[in-house]
């Protein structure tokens, strides 16, 4: 009976060993990862965050119907939608604020690559910090770095997209409505300014959804790199 319980007590000891050991196997190994690992696996996270998140800005009503990132009047055209609605041309003011939604849309899809290719160059200088840092630290590093050099090449992109979607002619349509209404001041923004940083604002936001998806749910970590990486800061 002795031998009997002490068998038992050996198997179970075993099979608690070997249990242990799995779960120590799956622990983050940190001094097996150095600082060009974790900033590879940074880079595939913000990568994630262009191809699942930023592409979904690129269609009809990416931009328009998702209310994290949709572009509103700016804060001094406020009046005018106001003053619009109020004599019932407020199908003109949605009109012109759909119409500033579709140009981000546009320029979005043009610009896509340059997103691709400035994650590809950038250079984290403390990775584990990023890592260890809140839920956006990668996003917002990445914008601290990107920001003035994206918005010279998005500007273009985004004129052009005023004229390629009719935002344009909807906004020349809205203001020269606005400013026949008695006692008004006549307004003429520069709505290509506007519309870049927010359209830039927007993708950088989208990044940042995808960033904390892989922080803190690990089903969201599809690769081995990702999945060695993000344990660390678990």
């Amino acid at each position: 009976m002795k031998k009997i319980i002490i068998a038992f007590v050996g198997l179970l000891m075993f099979n608690s060993c070997s249990e242990l050991q799995g779960i120590v196997n799956q622990l983050p190994q940190g001094g097996t990862l150095g600082n060009a690992d974790i900033a590879a696996g940074l880079r595939q996270a913000l990568d994630f965050g262009i191809d699942k998140q930023v592409q979904r800005l690129t269609l009809k009503d990416g931009f328009y119907k998702n209310e994290l990132v949709k572009i509103l009047m700016p804060q001094e055209l406020q009046k005018v939608d106001k003053a619009l609605r109020d004599i019932g041309l407020g199908s003109l003011a949605d009109d012109g604020i759909k119409m500033l939604n579709r140009a981000a849309e546009d320029a979005v899809k043009e610009a896509t690559p340059i997103f691709v290719n400035a994650v590809k160059d950038i250079t984290f200088a403390d990775a584990k910090n990023i890592l260890l840092g809140a839920d956006n630290a990668a996003t917002q590093y990445l914008e601290g770095r990107t920001n003035s050099a994206l918005y010279g090449k998005f500007k273009p992109v985004i004129q052009n997209s005023f004229s390629k979607v009719g935002a344009d002619r909807i906004w020349s349509e809205l203001i020269n409505n606005y400013n026949k209404i008695p006692f008004v001041n006549k307004v003429n923004p520069d709505l290509t300014d506007y519309v870049t940083n927010e359209a830039l604002k927007g993708v950088y936001t989208m990044i940042s959804v995808e960033e904390k998806k892989i922080r803190t749910k690990v089903g969201s970590r599809t690769t081995d790199l990702l999945r060695k990486v993000f344990a660390l800061q678990d």
